[in-house]
């Protein structure tokens, strides 16, 4: 079978040094891509690694998790995984969450759901709510982390007409 254009053998070069340009060129593209999102995400604390760096700012907070109607287990180790320690962390499963960063950074209640793969998702964010301190959040989870503050997030799976209907937690959760 011949195949448009490649019946020409003028063409046929033609069409064959223009594939392999077009593919350079996307090729090269890519790595420049790479690169610079490499660059950009530099001093991202969401994405990097705080094992070697020397942090200056350190706070802690308390989190407490409710979905449907059930408290959920925050896991110890949260923010680790092969061998790399993340910004936002615990080290045991009693609700205190641990940030770091090498300058003060604005961490929100969001990035750590985010790092402990909280499903979002699945959650009904209308019916959900964030409290800080016991004061509803108008900025649900994009309230900021705070020192010695304490965060419940109460939150209702999508479809869920009552607590009982559907009961979906974070991996590696228990109930209490």
């Amino acid at each position: 079978m011949i195949w448009p254009g490649m019946g020409d053998p003028a063409k046929r070069k033609k069409n064959i040094k223009f594939l392999i340009t077009t593919a350079a060129i996307a090729i090269g593209i890519g790595l420049l891509s790479i690169t610079v999102q490499s660059q950009i995400s530099a001093d991202d604390p969401l994405k990097q690694c705080i094992n070697n760096r020397h942090t200056k700012y350190k706070i802690s907070a308390t989190l407490e998790v409710i979905i449907d109607g059930k408290k959920a287990d925050i896991p110890a180790k949260v923010g680790f995984a092969q061998g790399c320690q993340k910004s936002l962390y615990t080290l045991s499963d009693d609700g205190t969450i641990y940030a770091e960063w090498d300058k003060e950074y604005p961490f929100e209640i969001g990035h750590f759901l985010w790092i402990w793969k909280f499903p979002l998702r699945d959650m009904d964010e209308v019916k959900s709510s964030v409290l800080v301190n016991g004061v509803k959040s108008p900025d649900f989870i994009h309230a900021k982390l705070e020192n010695g503050y304490h965060y419940k997030g109460v939150f209702v799976s999508k479809g869920a007409e009552t607590p009982k209907d559907r009961d979906f937690l974070p991996p590696d959760s228990n109930i209490k």
